[in-house]
């Protein structure tokens, strides 16, 4: 019964989950998975990083954006430059490629710098800490390094967003 439950759930999040959302996890999930499987050899001598978790979380992808859309309220803009921040953070750091290990925190650091930077009202760390399932000081940890890794540039052309 209660897994029927999260699924009607699943199912009515993702009926109002916008395209974005849904497409940026789709992207993510398959740049992971490919990461995962290329850097498996190497996994052991792969450059350490505090968005490295020691296991691959259980929630899906999928299912973490859709918490982080119905928990942190932001704009469907946010979502757009929180991946622009996430291509701009892999170009400066090849070293940690997107994989399972890391992906989840990579996608709640770059909406909650992208939320503080693009959105009128935003949630505090702690509470995008709690939306993450991490602790308030690795969130502010993830936040400084993630913007130490885009060189703090933070600011979206419109042709790089279209």
């Amino acid at each position: 019964m209660a897994a029927q439950k999260i699924i009607q759930d699943q199912d009515s999040m993702a009926e109002i989950m916008p395209d974005v959302i849904t497409a940026m996890s789709s992207l993510l999930q398959r740049v992971s998975e490919t990461n995962d499987d290329l850097s498996r050899p190497f996994r052991e001598h792969q450059m350490m990083s505090a968005f490295n978790a020691l296991t691959k979380p259980s929630i899906s992808i999928r299912s973490y954006m859709a918490r982080i859309f119905k928990y942190a309220s932001c704009s469907d803009s946010c979502y757009i430059v929180a991946y622009i921040y996430l291509e701009r953070f892999i170009q400066k750091q090849p070293f940690l490629p997107i994989d399972s290990f890391n992906v989840h925190r990579l996608i709640i650091t770059s909406v909650l710098v992208s939320a503080k930077f693009m959105d009128d009202l935003c949630y505090n760390n702690a509470y995008y800490a709690k939306i993450g399932g991490i602790t308030t000081e690795e969130m502010n940890l993830l936040e400084l390094d993630f913007l130490f890794g885009i060189g703090f540039q933070l600011n979206v052309t419109s042709s790089t967003y279209n």
